[in-house]
């Protein structure tokens, strides 16, 4: 048996060494190559079926996967009366909503790098802090929420902001678990 199986290093561990690397090397060649040979450690993860690959970035595709999962939890959120009857209190109760916003970007945040439900990397941050695919999970699982919502008729924005928005607060709870699931489970 060799030094690699006897450790327990496994692609994980090479993509850690490669980024490593790549913080260190000063050529835009050199950058490539490494970008180049961590891309090829991705598509070799990938062999192994839906789990246990490296995912990095966050494009289109995830875009749409995100897009579908929050969907998919937001349906039911729309036709169960609940979802109104929640909202209605969380409007009277100022911290209930904030704790509910913020505990909802906790949880995704969670859900993508603190579960490891998937090895999700951090690729070109915002503003070199917020992470891309935090960001757009976030904002498209809110959005769908939203149109949702408004769309089939279940919050007002003109008759009563305030108490629209608390709803949509309440079921983009679980949509966005949805979005977050729904993007790095395919795992692209």
């Amino acid at each position: 048996m060799d030094d690699t199986a006897e450790s327990g290093a496994d692609v994980s561990d090479l993509m850690d060494d490669l980024e490593a690397l790549e913080a260190h090397v000063e050529s835009d060649a050199g950058r490539e190559a490494v970008e180049e040979a961590m891309q090829t450690v991705s598509e070799l993860r990938d062999g192994g079926g839906t789990f246990g690959r490296v995912i990095r970035g966050f494009d289109r595709a995830d875009a749409a996967e995100a897009a579908l999962g929050s969907a998919l939890f937001a349906i039911p959120m729309v036709v169960e009366g609940g979802t109104l009857d929640i909202g209605v209190y969380v409007a009277s109760h100022v911290w209930t909503f904030l704790g509910t916003v913020l505990a909802t970007v906790a949880l995704v945040y969670a859900i993508l790098y603190v579960a490891e439900i998937q090895d999700v990397r951090v690729k070109d941050p915002i503003l070199g802090l917020v992470p891309r695919r935090l960001a757009g999970v976030v904002a498209i699982s809110l959005a769908v929420t939203a149109l949702l919502f408004t769309a089939w008729g279940q919050v007002d924005w003109t008759a009563d902001p305030w108490v629209s928005a608390c709803v949509v607060a309440v079921a983009w709870a679980p949509t966005a678990v949805g979005a977050a699931l729904g993007d790095i489970v395919p795992g692209s």
